[in-house]
């Protein structure tokens, strides 16, 4: 029925937000690769990142020190650098 609205895909909710997350580590025109995990969080109006955090974390795309900031991966950077912010 047209009038029903689509039930959203959790693993699209999950992407989108990812997606977001690196392009805000590797924005060039940014001069910040480090962020903390609260900027980030209020940058995305997000209560809670450490789901996407730490999937792109295990995946090797970001990086986490022990203070609790993060940055994107050489291979992250170089990846966003070739085709831009466009689908990862």
């Amino acid at each position: 029925m047209p009038d029903e609205k689509p039930i959203p895909d959790p693993a699209e909710h999950y992407r989108q937000h990812e997606l977001e997350i690196i392009y805000l580590l590797t924005d060039p025109d940014d001069n910040q690769p480090l962020w903390t995990l609260e900027d980030l969080a209020r940058e995305m109006d997000e209560g809670d990142i450490m789901p996407f955090v730490r999937r792109l974390q295990e995946a090797g795309i970001i990086h986490r020190t022990s203070d609790g900031h993060v940055f994107a991966s050489r291979a992250a950077v170089r990846q966003v650098q070739i085709v831009g912010h466009n689908v990862f």
